[in-house]
């Protein structure tokens, strides 16, 4: 505002002052209208896990904003991962990667390794003692013959006592006997599934008893004929190793006192596990620990327990108090599987194989803290050397990593009870929390052919033997494709079934997709005069926004993976109709891209491949994925190169000379470049109406198999017409051949029995039959008809043979 004085001294507003003031006011007056907020169409979906702890999906709310502390049961490491790993650790992978490269949780995923165990000790001990005798053993002789022969005995009478119905086990003494009676029981269907009814494993020690005998006879027989080699020996103990290795250890375990024996072979086993692992595609933990690593605070944790009132010593072992805690008002006791409480079964074998006997005050109580015996590894505890019990390793570490509460454990479903039960139980006891654990949730079992997969049961496909036969990809694929929580049946039609077709189905589409872009890209951003954005196009943009939200519900839906690949599918085969219906000249690239591209991310994040992500596609499925070392140009290119180069010089061959041909032949070039040289680099050329060639880079194996298919199928078609023609050839020999026979001979012997006509005419037709009567009307109808006929065939094998 600009201020003036007047005569009178007074100010006043200079009138262009006034002006500004007055318009100023006014816009201050003006008030923007109303915003109404957006009325929502649906509501956005919300995870829900299958929460093992309520037998429902319940709603995911981690603790602290979208940290998530996240624990995982790692492998016991004592021999070769399998199937079974394979089923649990890469699903686990998957919902790892769903929680933090979908949903964007800050997942900090924490696995343990059981380094020490009843399993890898007892294995250890009777892999030492194994080599140690097969090293002492120089040759075959009586006296190793007995000792196996004698371990044999203890193996039937002992290990196949517990599948065979009461009172048919041998005594000492009778089992050579027995042998026989049993091998023609095991026949029996019926009376073979009891046996396995009461002991999973009768099958397994049938067979180890069956081999050792087989492998003793032949030992008997090499030392009849004086071969007495150390190869011959060696064999033999090979050859019964599962049940000589159990009767070493009986007799000699208390002299294996080194513990890095144990140690040793733990170490290996993890090495291979993760080598596996990451064959697998299987994202490393963020946090490893080992329990060797953690004892000092597992004797600590131990001790928290006891001063809680939840656990007690016994004969240098600790028990937790099973009853004490599910009495206390705080706690309850196997939250997961109640029902499983007094399973005896199941608590010895979370009890482990070397379990004391007697030092707990009853069956549910189980042991925190073993007194080690001789042949076990020990470190020193307040109640004398010992070695952590199975399940509190878990509770020890998750706690020092993830304190007194994380958001989720989990675990293969075998681990609910006793073992994941007795973690909370003892987490709970040590940190008096009432919940340790917020959301558990367990893989499903893996069965193969219908048929439950069990290392102890020795039926167990290793991960090396599944990936000569499958890749990664195909394997995640598989697992993808059924509930995370359900159980797996794993089958070979499944495998070179739908599996494969889902495959070559995503190959095909990013494999065109990318290809449509690339001529797109060739052909420049020149506008041609049409926006190509119509009902199709408006259609196909629909479907991709309903396909995003599906997917996401799917996912939300206790990670629902099988539910959001059908999506992923669905999208892919209506986008390839809506290609094929358009046309390349119609095609709205960018929108395509785009489908592509989400496709490819989506499936990207279930870990289905690997590689730069500004490539179009899912990556690669396999360890050349890019990241490694750089591409070596002239090492990448010189193939692609000289092909193209003796294409150049062959077409400048012909064109120099101007042959008759050379138009012929330059086409024939072409055809080759096409069909043979380019095939084996990966890249094919699609001949378009327009006469571009659509380029594609695909796998050469592929190619390679494409083209072998063709090949053969060319090769059947000429073989079948070559073979129709050899029909033809034969049927037109065979009539020639009947037309040999002049039509006056053919009703007259030898060509037709004596005395079947008493009389013809001048054309050799007969007249009258055998008792000199005239044919009837319908036989002479018949004898014209033939003899004409016969005329015509003898008319053309005249006329073939006078050529």
């Amino acid at each position: 505002m600009i201020l003036t004085r007047s005569a009178s001294g007074l100010s006043s507003l200079h009138p262009l002052s006034a002006t500004r003031h007055l318009t100023r006011s006014a816009l201050m007056s003006v008030q923007q209208p109303t915003w109404t907020p957006p009325q929502r169409q649906r509501e956005e979906p919300v995870l829900k896990i299958y929460n093992s702890l309520t037998k429902s999906k319940t709603e995911f709310i981690p603790s602290d904003g979208r940290r998530v502390k996240w624990y995982n049961c790692g492998p016991t490491v004592y021999d070769s991962s399998h199937m079974g790993h394979a089923r649990n650790y890469v699903t686990q992978d998957i919902l790892r990667r769903i929680m933090t490269d979908y949903f964007g949780y800050d997942v900090h995923f924490v696995m343990n390794i059981t380094d020490i165990d009843d399993k890898i000790i007892k294995r250890a001990r009777q892999n030492h003692l194994l080599d140690q005798f097969r090293e002492e053993t120089k040759s075959v002789s009586p006296e190793l013959i007995t000792r196996v022969h004698a371990a044999w005995r203890i193996h039937v009478r002992e290990q196949l006592r517990k599948g065979l119905p009461a009172g048919h086990a041998p005594n000492e003494g009778e089992e050579d006997a027995f042998w026989p009676s049993l091998t023609e029981s095991i026949q029996n269907k019926d009376w073979k599934q009891e046996c396995l009814r009461r002991d999973e494993k009768f099958d397994m020690h049938f067979s180890s008893a069956s081999q050792t005998l087989a492998a003793l006879e032949v030992a008997r027989a090499q030392l009849s004929t004086g071969n007495h080699s150390q190869e011959a020996a060696h064999k033999l103990i090979s050859d019964s190793k599962d049940i000589l290795s159990q009767a070493l250890d009986d007799q000699y375990k208390s002299t294996v006192t080194d513990p890095n024996i144990a140690r040793s072979l733990a170490a290996y086993w993890e090495g291979q596990f993760f080598s596996d692992m990451a064959r697998l595609k299987v994202r490393d933990p963020d946090t490893v620990t080992r329990v060797t690593e953690y004892v000092p605070e597992i004797v600590s944790f131990v001790e928290g327990i006891v001063k809680n009132g939840f656990a007690y010593e016994s004969e240098g072992s600790v028990y937790f108090d099973t009853e004490a805690f599910d009495k206390s008002p705080k706690h309850d006791y196997a939250k997961l599987e109640p029902w499983s409480k007094g399973n005896r079964e199941l608590l010895e074998d979370g009890e482990g194989a070397l379990a004391q006997k007697g030092g707990a005050r009853r069956p549910a109580d189980f042991a925190l803290w073993k007194a080690s015996r001789p042949g076990e590894p020990s470190w020193p505890s307040p109640w004398g050397a010992g070695r952590p019990g199975w399940h509190i390793e878990c509770s020890v570490m998750a706690s020092a990593i993830l304190g007194d509460n994380m958001d989720i454990h989990s675990g293969g479903i075998d681990l609910a009870f006793p073992h994941h039960d007795n973690e909370m139980a003892q987490s709970e006891a040590y940190h008096e929390c009432g919940a340790w654990v917020n959301y558990f949730i367990h893989t499903g079992h893996l069965h193969i052919e219908g048929l439950k997969m069990s290392k102890s049961l020795k039926n167990f496909i290793t991960i090396d033997e599944i990936l000569q036969k499958y890749s990664a990809r195909q394997l995640r694929l598989a697992f993808l494709s059924q509930l995370w929580n359900a159980k797996v049946d794993f089958t070979e039609s499944m495998m070179t079934g739908e599996v494969r077709a889902l495959e070559t189905t995503i190959n095909n589409f990013f494999t065109n997709v990318s290809a449509l872009l690339s001529q797109a890209k060739a052909d420049g951003s020149d506008s041609n005069g049409h926006h190509n954005y119509e009902e199709p196009e408006r259609d196909l943009r629909t479907l991709l926004y309903e396909s995003q939200y599906a997917f996401r519900a799917a996912l939300c839906d206790s990670f629902n993976t099988p539910a959001a690949l059908g999506v992923l599918r669905d999208l892919i085969t209506r986008t390839n109709v809506y290609i094929t219906s358009r046309g390349s000249k119609a095609l709205n690239i960018q929108l395509l891209e785009n489908v592509a591209r989400w496709s490819g991310s989506m499936l990207r994040m279930f870990g289905l491949g690997s590689g730069p992500t500004e490539e179009l596609g899912w990556g690669v499925d396999g360890d050349d994925a890019a990241g490694g070392s750089a591409i070596n140009r002239e090492e990448a290119l010189m193939p692609y190169i000289r092909a193209l180069s003796t294409f150049r010089d062959s077409v400048r061959r012909l064109a120099v000379g101007k042959g008759e041909t050379a138009l012929t032949d330059i086409l024939a070039l072409c055809d080759r470049l096409r069909d043979v040289d380019l095939v084996p680099l990966g890249v094919a050329l699609d001949d378009q109406e327009d006469g571009k060639a659509l380029v594609k880079l695909v796998p050469p194996a592929e190619l390679l198999r494409a083209r072998e298919e063709k090949r053969a199928a060319a090769e059947a078609k000429v073989a079948k017409k070559a073979a129709a023609a050899e029909a033809e050839r034969a049927k037109r020999a065979a009539k020639l051949e009947k037309g040999r026979l002049a039509p006056q001979e053919m009703y007259k012997p030898p060509n037709v029995p004596e005395g079947t006509y008493g009389s013809w005419d001048e054309d050799g037709k007969p007249l009258t039959d055998s008792e000199g009567k005239e044919l009837g009307k319908n036989q002479k109808k018949k004898v014209e008809k033939e003899w004409s006929t016969q005329k015509k065939l003898h008319e053309e094998w005249v006329k073939e043979m006078s050529q």
